[in-house]
């Protein structure tokens, strides 16, 4: 199969979904309404409640979700062939994600730009914001740890791509204080700080960075344990920084390297004509896991993933200029995670191997196929580079430089929201110190993640990588059904069809209850005394979703059908400075 096509179709189907399926959500299922005043304005301070252009926002939003989880997920599945793994990425990202991240914008921004979380008490009940909270802190953990542990294996990987990550940082907050400062738009110095990005790869191809000699000195073993520490004294401050001088000029220079890596990949395969050489359905060893339902675990952000409603309920609902900006942040958000997942599914189909025998040996079993992924998709960007005369060495650093732009961005965003889960977490315990103490609180987000990232045992891939990540798809996916929870109960309570919102849901929740069982079948088994108690909670919890989410959802159908008012409305008062909303008005 040709890949140029195979990526021309998919990318017609999510113009396609943009067009279409994106505004029958705006007008029937969101009722989005550009009259409505957002918490950006209403609670703006200018640190993180500041209204944004949606471009730039675009840029914000799209890099926080997307980091290294769109190419890893998708790199790894098509270890059952690339037939399942593309599918579920089309369907997924037009029907699931495009609803889940587009309607936890728009929900989080009708309650005052409050958190997933917190919602989840509003609008279901305060049982449910508990669970979620727990789920949500979890969920954090595991991502800043293992973000800053690919990070870390990367630089020692490329230490060629250290210097130019390094100079995007003074890059951003010079173009951010220039924008701020002059109020010009950010179109063209985010443009000039990527190709000045671009232009310091060749400078760091010929200055390699390694910090092996600090970690023989401090007897630090493995190396990347150095680059973890220094990854998150960073987050710390850039947590601590207001989001227009670091969080959004980054966001948006490394947004445009997602197109700029689309046509390196449209190009490459274009002029390459690279085909597809992996098998469409593989047959897979016996003892792999099922493609059903592991696939749709494996394949999380690129598809659906949790991690991406509380981006967007925890930063991009506080910059949320309009109401109706939430369709293009939102759903064109998804869309471009979509795509990079399709561009990791094309490097690793069609780029980083010649032949079917090739291919094979690269994901000869599961294992493998996990362990190489990144190193897959970095190669696959590099040959199809290499189609357009970029010497390899430079087409690898190049795809490293994407991917852990991408990453570190996404884990800045983490370490941010995890300050306010924090947060949050203490004013439900009655720790009022901590709660209202944003440094103490960001020292919490930084420690607890760092020290997992850090701890020994789980082989070659650490102790996080290696142990507990195996329960990071089901907790993602959990995450992610319930926050199409709160928006099913919240679109039904406003008397609006949720069955764009529902099928997702049931089909999440089927499938991640499903692998929870089989995962806690294989954990005892092998005896992974740490894993099934926790595989077991999280089941736990999982049941106690459908249960709160149904009992929620039928006292709303049935304050829809009496006419009860909605208690999103009721949150409006006349002393908010709020404008009416389209679900005032509809009453």
């Amino acid at each position: 199969m040709p890949a140029i096509v195979v990526a021309l179709t998919v990318l017609a189907m999510f113009a396609l979904g943009y067009r279409y399926y994106s505004s029958y959500l705006t007008r029937k299922v969101f009722a989005l309404d550009a009259a409505f005043v957002t918490p950006a304005h209403t609670m703006g301070d200018g640190i993180d409640f500041v209204p944004t252009n949606k471009h730039v926002l675009f840029g914000h939003h799209f890099t926080s979700v997307a980091g290294a989880a769109p190419i890893v997920g998708p790199s790894i599945a098509v270890f059952w062939g690339w037939g399942p793994a593309l599918a579920w990425v089309v369907l997924g990202t037009i029907f699931a994600a495009g609803v889940h991240d587009f309607g936890s914008i728009v929900v989080s921004v009708r309650h005052r730009a409050k958190s997933i979380g917190t919602l989840a008490s509003d609008v279901i009940n305060k049982r449910a914001r508990a669970l979620f909270l727990l789920i949500i802190f979890f969920l954090l953990t595991l991502v800043n740890a293992v973000f800053a542990v690919v990070i870390g294996n990367l630089f020692v990987a490329n230490p060629g791509a250290v210097l130019p990550i390094l100079l995007e940082i003074p890059l951003a907050i010079g173009i951010g204080q220039y924008i701020y400062r002059t109020r010009t738009p950010a179109l063209i110095p985010s443009i000039v700080g990527v190709v000045v990005l671009y232009l310091t790869i060749p400078l760091g191809q010929l200055v390699p960075i390694s910090v092996a000699p600090i970690a023989e000195l401090l007897g630090v073993e493995p190396e990347r344990n150095v680059w973890v520490v220094l990854l998150f004294a960073y987050t710390f401050i850039a947590a601590r920084l207001p989001v227009w001088m670091l969080l959004q000029p980054r966001d948006y220079i490394n947004s445009h390297q997602l197109f700029i890596a689309l046509g390196v990949i449209l190009l490459g395969i274009g002029v390459g004509m690279n085909t597809i050489v992996a098998p469409v359905l593989n047959d897979t060893p016996e003892g792999s896991p099922s493609w059903f339902p592991f696939l749709f675990i494996t394949i999380a952000c690129g598809a659906i993933s949790g991690f991406h409603s509380l981006v967007s309920s925890g930063t991009t609902s506080k910059q949320i200029d309009k109401d109706t900006d939430a369709r293009y942040v939102g759903y064109m958000g998804s869309l471009g995670e979509g795509s990079l997942a399709m561009g990791a599914i094309l490097a690793c189909t069609a780029g980083v191997a010649a032949t079917q025998v090739e291919w094979n040996a690269l994901y000869a079993d599961f294992s493998t196929a996990s362990g190489g992924a990144t190193g897959n998709f970095v190669a696959g960007i590099a040959s199809f580079a290499g189609n357009l005369g970029v010497p390899i060495a430079l087409g690898t650093i190049f795809a490293a430089v994407v991917v852990i732009s991408f990453a570190a961005t996404t884990m800045d965003t983490g370490v941010r929201l995890q300050r306010y889960i924090v947060q949050e977490i203490a004013e439900v315990a009655g720790a009022r110190r901590l709660s209202r103490n944003a440094t103490a609180a960001t020292t919490v987000a930084v420690v607890v993640p760092m020290a997992m990232a850090l701890l020994p045992g789980g082989g070659d891939a650490g102790y996080t990588f290696g142990v507990l990540w195996q329960l990071f798809g089901t907790t993602n996916q959990l995450t992610a059904g319930l926050a199409l929870a709160v928006i099913a109960v919240w679109v039904t309570r406003n008397g609006r069809n949720a069955v764009a919102v529902l099928v997702p849901l049931v089909f999440l929740l089927v499938m991640t209850s499903w692998a929870l069982i089989l995962n806690l079948v294989r954990f005892v088994g092998e005896g992974e005394w740490v894993l099934v108690p926790l595989d077991a909670i999280i089941f736990v919890l999982a049941v106690w979703l459908m249960v709160e989410a149904a009992t929620a959802l039928r006292s709303a159908r049935r304050a829809a059908a009496t006419g009860s008012p909605d208690p999103s409305v009721a949150q409006a008062g006349p002393g908010d400075g709020r404008g009416a909303g389209p679900d005032e008005r509809e009453r």
